[in-house]
């Protein structure tokens, strides 16, 4: 009886390609172990390279898409605005305030400083970071410190573009290949 509910188990895991990406169910056996209620946990609904399998998922992935290009949009509208510490408006931005104010607007919300955002949401990857995610810089000289906030607007192998209230220029583009932003980035976040 175990024998065939392992090669049943080896089977399942073989045949759906054991992706990270697909829901994992607790079994009897672990919740007899654990003496917990069965737990099922979503998987990502972020976009992915592989095809969605059900119609359910792929609903959910393009409406994940439409949100993340929203608040990309919403990021963008205040292109050009000067740089205002404590700023949330078009009369002044701060970096924190842009990324509050850009997911706020689509009732989504955000702690209101950079030191509460490098805290908030999943650390991703770098070889990993999506359109949506937050990218996290120390600028000070000397310290790893986070100080600085941005959204990716564009991320590509080898080009990561994100939206940023700089002190010096206002709310601009920038690419995280820059020499600058490249040595003070420090780590990147999934919010969404």
């Amino acid at each position: 009886m175990k024998r065939s509910a392992l090669i049943l188990l080896l089977l399942t895991i073989f045949s759906c390609g054991g992706s990270k990406n697909r829901p994992i169910i607790v079994t009897k056996k672990e919740e007899e172990k654990n003496t917990k209620t069965p737990e099922v946990r979503k998987p990502s609904t972020r976009a992915t390279t592989k095809k969605a399998t059900t119609s359910t998922e792929v609903i959910v992935e393009e409406i994940d898409n439409a949100l993340i290009e929203k608040i990309i949009e919403n990021a963008s509208t205040y292109e050009g605005v000067r740089y205002k510490y404590g700023g949330t408006t078009k009369k002044g931005m701060d970096c924190s305030g842009l990324m509050y104010t850009a997911f706020s607007e689509e009732d989504i919300n955000l702690p209101r400083t950079t030191s509460q955002l490098s805290t908030y949401g999943d650390w991703v990857d770098l070889k990993e970071v999506k359109e949506g995610d937050l990218l996290f810089f120390a600028t000070k000289r000397n310290s790893r410190q986070v100080n600085h906030v941005g959204l990716v607007t564009s991320a590509r192998l080898g080009r990561v573009e994100f939206i940023h209230a700089s002190t010096s220029r206002g709310v601009i583009r920038s690419l995280l290949s820059e020499k600058y932003w490249y040595f003070a980035f420090v780590q990147a976040r999934r919010v969404l």
